[in-house]
């Protein structure tokens, strides 16, 4: 079973910016192939941080309007967010040891 779930333009609102749990939020699409090569590290990590923080995938090209409001403009790009507000954003494939530090970063400062 999936640790992610997918979230949408038209949740982004309710399962992002107004989550009580810091949210990281893949932004990814079909034919990125290092949006493959980063999907089961995502997926490790979500197993790792279950219950600490939650993770969605959000397809961009299905859902255009919260990825042009972030400013994204390549994938893969990860955007941490808590409170409402983006707090840490990974851009490209990077290794699991890499986006694990950015995501503790993150949190500690929560």
């Amino acid at each position: 079973m999936s640790n992610t779930m997918e979230v949408g333009d038209a949740d982004f609102d309710s399962e992002v910016l107004k989550s009580s749990t810091p949210v990281l939020v893949d932004f990814w699409a079909d034919w990125c192939a290092p949006c493959k090569m980063v999907a089961p590290v995502v997926e490790d990590l979500a197993k790792e941080y279950d219950g600490k923080m939650k993770f969605l995938k959000l397809n961009v090209d299905d859902n255009p309007r919260a990825p042009q409001s972030y400013g994204i403009r390549g994938i893969p790009t990860l955007l941490i967010f808590h409170g409402g507000k983006p707090v840490e954003q990974v851009v490209g494939a990077v290794p699991k040891s890499e986006l694990k530090k950015r995501i503790e970063s993150a949190l500690a400062k929560i």
